[in-house]
């Protein structure tokens, strides 16, 4: 792989292509990747948004502290249209290098939007609205399967979980280079990244990750929990009536496999609060994430 890697001169970090060869699966006719900012969480900053990403990569974030060995992949949210790259994915990786970890985030592919910025807006108000009277009336909170009628959107789930079990397989093969133990790796994912996490703890097609943690998001769709499954760290807010169903069904089939899972509910947040600071309990999340692993033994 090292022939794929580049240097990206305005995050002065590694960017390595995720595949050498063409994927299996792709997402049909996507347009040209493009980023934008936009208004997360309820935070008065516009952060940085990805979409239309065809072509996946992974952007290594060396320690700038002494090194643990440990490395973490990171995936951003943004269901399966979006990544939302700066606090799901640049954020995080930061804060845990500067802990010792080496973090590897994801940009895995995504399904089609618009490649018109102004057919893109209007499309994506359309969902909002759709969402926003289905959570708003009093009808139970929905299931993940719910939450993806359309086919388009099930088989951008199933992509992003190959780009999740290739990253796992890439970052292992160069584990030495990377200066991180190969039985030592994790995963960090956020809403539709948590989904890839809880996927890839299910199967990863090799070894099974060290540890797991998929925030807001994610579920067993009704398999068996590997024996060997990893250690899992859940966190939600009870008001985010996108996920919150699917986090518990998460946790409670970990512990009916008899695998060891910590789960938080907080009581305000809402859905996709990141590493945004908002003055809220929710905000303590990571510190408890970082307490976690230390009691893992991954610090």
């Amino acid at each position: 792989m090292a022939d794929d890697a580049r240097v990206d001169v305005k995050s002065a970090e590694e960017v390595i292509a995720l595949w050498q060869t063409p994927p299996a699966r792709t997402n049909p006719d996507v347009p040209p990747e493009q980023s934008f900012k936009g208004p997360v969480a309820g935070g008065a900053d516009e952060k940085t948004i990805l979409r239309n990403v065809s072509e996946p990569t992974l952007t290594v974030y060396r320690p700038t502290a002494n090194a643990n060995g440990v490395g973490v992949i990171v995936a951003p949210g943004g269901g399966w249209r979006i990544l939302a790259w700066d606090h799901e994915g640049v954020d995080l990786c930061h804060w845990l290098a500067e802990r010792g970890y080496t973090a590897f985030l994801l940009k895995y592919r995504l399904m089609a939007t618009p490649a018109d910025p102004a057919e893109y807006a209007e499309t994506s108000a359309k969902m909002q609205a759709r969402l926003t009277e289905r959570f708003n009336s009093s009808k139970p909170r929905p299931s993940i399967d719910e939450l993806l009628p359309d086919p388009a959107l099930a088989a951008a789930r199933e992509i992003a979980n190959d780009d999740g079990r290739r990253t796992l397989a890439l970052v292992r093969e160069r584990a030495g280079a990377f200066g991180v133990s190969p039985d030592r790796i994790g995963m960090i994912g956020f809403s539709a990244g948590a989904f890839v996490t809880a996927a890839v703890a299910m199967d990863p097609g090799g070894a099974p990750l060290a540890f797991a943690a998929p925030i807001y998001g994610g579920a067993t769709a009704g398999k068996p929990v590997p024996a060997d499954a990893p250690p899992l760290f859940l966190c939600i807010a009870y008001d985010d009536n996108l996920l919150l169903k699917s986090v518990e069904g998460l946790y409670a089939d970990w512990s009916k496999a008899g695998r060891p899972a910590e789960l938080h509910i907080f009581a305000r947040g809402g859905h996709g609060f990141g590493m945004v600071k908002r003055g809220l309990p929710v905000d303590r999340w990571i510190d408890l994430l970082g307490d976690w692993l230390a009691d893992q033994g991954f610090a």
